[in-house]
């Protein structure tokens, strides 16, 4: 039963002493009481029925008396006596047909009734997994239907999961005369791939094909299989899918053939239309399909079952919204499915519900960390250049919850608090990698071996660079991490010498079209008394302060090692630009799961007797403090001796002394005290953290948006003169702009609207002609994406 459905209790047991005492209301006017082993039944202050705890018979024959004399209805009797109501309404039929005796059945299996064999649980078990019938199976062994549905439940039997049937599809691209298919299955045919009519919601042939002469006997508004490719240079490495509807505003029909297990996912079918809001997101299609995410996605999860919307389908969604600032599936509940729909070429876009339960479906998989290698895979064969230095940072995603999670530093709020620390890595150009998630808020030392192991993974032999800020200062890492074919550029953390004036110099060069100058000096430390010698760039500033970079490259010139190293904010600027574009931090799975009970935490009963001693360390500094102060002060004349100040100031000495007492009480109960315990000592109840699966999952999404949004704003910068300071915004205005839609020879031509100004609107049809040349296609169809801008010259409605 569960604990909202208990009645709860009117007095508190405990608090009557030794008697444990028990009162439940029924109802207003009916009480059950339990006292000393015996039950009483009150209505309205008189006793109705008196019974021992362990009385079946007794409690039945209570709950039929309360009910049948309407002193309280089923529910309440159910909830009173912790049963269901169907067990009180089957207590009432048994004592109508056989009284009492009825109800005193005792516990076990019913006696005269036969049992099933092994043997025979067997043969229904091979039975149904033939695809009988649980009556058919019932007929042939001579029992109930019931009683093989109950046996099939406690065996654990599961129906298979249904298999994506192919379409029976005749030449011409009809229905075949399959006879596994029911009369209104065959009914619907594929959509045609001839040139709509114009109207305001034409049907799109999303799936054209080579014109052929139609067979005899064949639909003469067909031209070809939907099934064919197009006679085209370009091979489609995803097979098309097919669709039964005409209308792109109705898919009813793909929608029942999904639901009958027949289709995998919704084939996209364009509405021709006018400023459809924020269609300008289709820009960045091209920019997604180049990271791979649907090949990878494909490869990785392989399908998600029959569904409309299927992976491709979810993917896409996902990916859309977060281009246009969607930042997680309950904000959906603020859009219009229709016009989003329009977008991914259907007639609605998922919903929340929806959403949530495909992406429940990829986090039950586990393989967020499969994907995510496998697109900085493909992101290290498109931008291998941007490799030579990897930026590594941890971001901490702060918990407000009520759970108990670890706890990490939060440098925004200078106080640790209950979070969840990701690290990403970073190229060259501040664009993400990967991102791994740390166990129970590791630090940056104990991360970096993994993350380096990934990273070789995916760059092979190739000598990289990991650049890192001051959280992972360990110069014993820094000498595996070079031994192991990496090189460290990180600050120095800690005291160290300061360099003196003369030895700086005036350094100037240019960097990816940046003018840099810095004031540098160049040196060799030695480390790990002595044994370990690495290359330290000081920077000194204007007001005199020096900044100590460390790294193993030598080969580099002074000059690009600082401008490498401070190059470490793009990173930061990239957490902040997620957190606040793509709310990177948005809490997107409640879930929890089991966490280790061994790992080691710090000790709360040891931080309370450091602290204590803390406080004691300063007592005795203040005793002693006054003690010479009083020593300084003495006179002399009045006091020539040691001996004589002692006894002037006895006072002060019993301060010192008790202070230093106390001093050593508290050093040695800390010492007693071991600095790490489990976490199960420390944490109340099952020890868990936050199930990671989604978590991670959307954060890929949002990484793979960004990178395509960056791709598209490193394409319009040579031809935008203020790129450097609104590139990203003119994309994302150029994303949310609205646009034409129309479908003309086997193309999805996009027209975007008129930007604010004439340059810019020039700058996004530079990039449009670029995009056409690449001649990409929409996923899921074979339509070629071809993209304008509508000039302020042009007719715009």
């Amino acid at each position: 039963m569960a604990e909202a459905s208990k009645q709860g209790e009117l007095f508190d047991a405990g608090a009557a002493g030794a008697t444990t005492t028990t009162t439940i209301s029924v109802n207003a006017r009916c009480v059950l009481r339990t006292e000393h082993g015996c039950r009483v039944v009150f209505v309205a202050g008189l006793p109705m029925a008196h019974f021992a705890v362990g009385d079946r018979m007794a409690s039945a024959y209570a709950m039929v008396t309360i009910v049948e004399h309407g002193w309280a209805d089923q529910n309440e009797v159910a909830r009173a006596f912790e049963c269901s109501a169907r067990t009180v309404r089957r207590t009432q039929r048994r004592f109508e047909k056989g009284g009492l005796a009825a109800l005193g059945r005792g516990a076990g299996y019913p006696k005269g009734r036969a049992r099933l064999r092994g043997a025979r649980s067997r043969r229904v078990h091979d039975l149904k997994a033939q695809g009988q019938s649980n009556r058919a199976i019932a007929a042939r062994l001579g029992v109930t239907e019931k009683a093989v549905r109950k046996l099939l439940r406690r065996l654990g039997w599961k129906p298979p999961e249904p298999e994506q049937r192919e379409l029976p599809l005749g030449p011409a691209g009809r229905m075949g005369a399959d006879p596994n298919l029911s009369a209104s299955a065959t009914t619907p045919s594929p959509i045609s791939t001839q040139e709509p009519e114009k109207t305001t919601a034409a049907p799109v042939a999303v799936a054209p094909s080579r014109p052929e002469t139609p067979s005899a006997g064949a639909d003469p508004n067909l031209a070809a299989s939907v099934t064919d490719v197009p006679a085209s240079t370009d091979a489609i490495e995803e097979p098309l899918p097919i669709t039964f509807d005409t209308d792109p505003a109705d898919r009813h029909q793909d929608r029942l053939y999904a639901h009958l297990g027949l289709l995998a996912d919704a084939m996209p079918m364009f509405r021709e239309g006018s400023r459809i809001p924020r269609a300008g997101v289709l820009l960045a299609m091209p920019a997604l399909l180049d990271t791979g995410v649907l090949d990878c996605a494909r490869d990785i999860y392989g399908s998600i079952g029959p569904a409309f919307y299927g992976l491709r389908t979810s993917i896409v969604a996902m990916l859309v919204m977060a281009l246009l600032r969607i930042k997680r599936p309950e904000a959906l509940k603020e859009q219009s499915p229709a016009e989003l729909g329009r977008l991914l070429g259907l007639d609605r876009a998922p919903e929340v519900k929806t959403l949530r339960r495909k992406l429940t479906r990829l986090s039950v998989v586990g393989r967020a960390t499969d994907f995510g290698r496998a697109l900085a895979t493909r992101r290290v064969a498109a931008r291998g250049q941007a490799l030579g230095f990897l930026y590594v940072d941890g971001h901490v995603r702060v918990y407000h919850g009520k759970r108990t999670l670890p706890k990490a530093h939060v440098a925004q709020r200078h106080l640790p608090m209950p979070a969840t620390t990701d690290y990403w890595i970073n190229d060259a150009g501040g664009d993400p990698l990967f991102v791994v998630t740390a166990e129970a808020n590791a630090g940056l030392v104990k991360m970096l071996p993994p993350v380096l192991d990934e990273m070789r993974k995916l760059v092979g032999k190739r000598r990289i660079t990991i650049v890192f800020d001051r959280g992972g200062w360990s110069p014993r890492l820094f000498q595996k991490i070079v031994a192991s074919g990496f090189d460290v550029l990180t600050y120095r953390k800690g005291r160290f010498r300061r360099v003196a004036r003369a030895r700086f110099h005036l350094r100037r060069a240019t960097f990816d079209g940046r003018k840099v100058s810095y004031v540098l000096a160049d040196q060799r430390v030695r480390l790990l008394k002595g044994r370990f010698e690495l290359r330290q760039v000081t920077r000194l500033t204007d007001d005199g302060h020096q900044t100590p970079i460390i790294t193993s490259r030598v080969d580099l010139r002074d000059v690009e090692v600082a401008f490498r190293m401070f190059e470490r904010w793009r990173q930061e600027n990239f957490f902040k630009y997620l957190s606040e574009e793509y709310a990177l931090d948005a809490l997107v799975d409640y879930r929890v799961e089991p966490d280790d009970p061994a790992r080691e935490v710090p000790n709360p009963r040891w931080n309370a007797l450091d602290a204590e001693l803390r406080r004691a360390r300063e007592i005795v500094r203040h005793v002693f403090a006054l003690y010479g102060v009083d020593a300084a002060a003495n006179r002399e004349s009045v006091r020539r001796t040691m001996r004589g100040f002692k006894i002037a100031n006895a006072s002060g000495h019993r301060a010192i002394l008790q202070a230093l007492k106390h001093y050593t009480k508290i050093e040695a109960k800390r010492a007693a005290v071991p600095k790490r315990v489990p976490v199960q000592n420390v944490v109340e109840g099952t020890v868990i953290k936050l199930a990671a699966e989604r978590k991670h999952l959307t954060s890929l999404i949002k990484m793979v948006a960004y990178q395509a949004e960056s791709d598209l704003v490193r394409a319009i910068t040579p031809h935008y003169k203020r790129a450097d300071d609104e590139a990203r915004t003119l994309i994302q205005t150029a994303l949310a702009s609205p646009a034409d839609i129309a479908v003309v020879d086997n193309e999805l031509r996009v027209t975007l609207a008129p930007l604010s100004s004439a340059h810019r609107t020039s700058a996004v049809a530079v990039l449009c002609n670029e995009i056409n040349r690449r001649a990409a296609r929409f996923p899921g169809t074979a339509l070629r994406l071809r993209f304008a801008v509508a000039t302020p010259t042009d007719p715009w409605p």
